[in-house]
């Protein structure tokens, strides 16, 4: 495993805290590196996407070129039809003919075109969007809702051209925000880098997977639920103890030693009694 795996791993065990079982710092960690993960598959995908862009691209100039290629076949072929009306009428007049020809059949299909188009105008499905609109404004508020919002404000062009300016403004700073934040995170890993640390996190979650699975049957957790009261049993046991084995200092000291003394003093008084009468 590289090195980035051993620095999640060391930054996984050290981010629990001691008291919580080994299934939830398994949940935990799993939960922290799966976005990770996610982040650095999407980051190879559009590495992938690129270079198969920059192959399309030269696959995009052969097919052009066929297109130009077709294009010139077609004017080889027109004038192949200009020069065999050219046998039975003047050069010039075959070309206008075969351009008048040509000149109709575009007219007609642009004009078919135009007018389906037109009938297709808006493209927008608009009555089933603001039918949509309508139904999220009801569920957001109810009988409030006032279904003239959903008709759009006529604009002027000055108010038109001050929206456009504000949302090319709002683009700019979102997009300079994006390239501050990328500055502040170093640069952009290579598609070398990201393939070594998604299969070194990979082969981390696969380990967190059978940890998860290990951690995750009854008796385990049974056994750890028991362990853990017996822990806080002895604990309270301990703690009632030290408690109560100060009371009973505090008692005998409070009680025992004004005893002791008065008993030592009662002794010391008969001893010297004694010794009066003994004279």
């Amino acid at each position: 495993m590289t090195s980035a795996g051993h620095a999640e791993r060391s930054k996984a065990d050290q981010g629990p805290a001691g008291d919580h079982s080994p299934l939830v710092a398994a949940l935990r960690t799993t939960l922290r590196l799966v976005p990770l993960q996610l982040n650095d598959e999407l980051s190879l995908a559009k590495a992938e996407l690129k270079h198969k862009g920059s192959r399309l691209g030269s696959a995009a100039i052969f097919i052009g070129l066929a297109l130009v290629l077709l294009c010139l076949l077609v004017i080889a072929l027109v004038v192949a039809g200009i020069a065999g009306l050219a046998v039975i009428m003047p050069l010039w007049l075959s070309a206008l003919i075969v351009s008048a020809f040509f000149l109709l059949v575009l007219a007609v299909c642009g004009l078919v075109g135009w007018r389906k188009i037109k009938k297709l105008m808006p493209l927008m499905p608009e009555a089933a969007w603001q039918g949509i609109r309508h139904d999220v404004g009801i569920a957001r508020e109810g009988r409030d809702f006032d279904p003239a919002t959903l008709v759009p404000e006529q604009l002027s062009k000055e108010e038109r051209k001050a929206r456009q300016a504000q949302k090319d403004a709002d683009a700019a700073a979102a997009k300079a925000d994006r390239e501050a934040k990328a500055a502040e995170n170093g640069p952009a890993p290579t598609e070398t880098e990201l393939k070594q640390r998604t299969a070194a996190r990979r082969e981390h979650l696969l380990n967190l997977r059978e940890e998860l699975v290990e951690q995750a049957s009854v008796k385990k957790q049974a056994n750890y639920l028991v362990g853990q009261a017996r822990e806080t049993v002895k604990e309270t046991l301990a703690t009632v103890t030290q408690g109560a084995g100060g009371q009973v200092i505090e008692t005998v000291k409070g009680r025992w030693v004004p005893l002791s003394i008065l008993a030592v003093s009662a002794t010391a008084c008969i001893v010297f009694l004694r010794k009066l009468f003994r004279r």
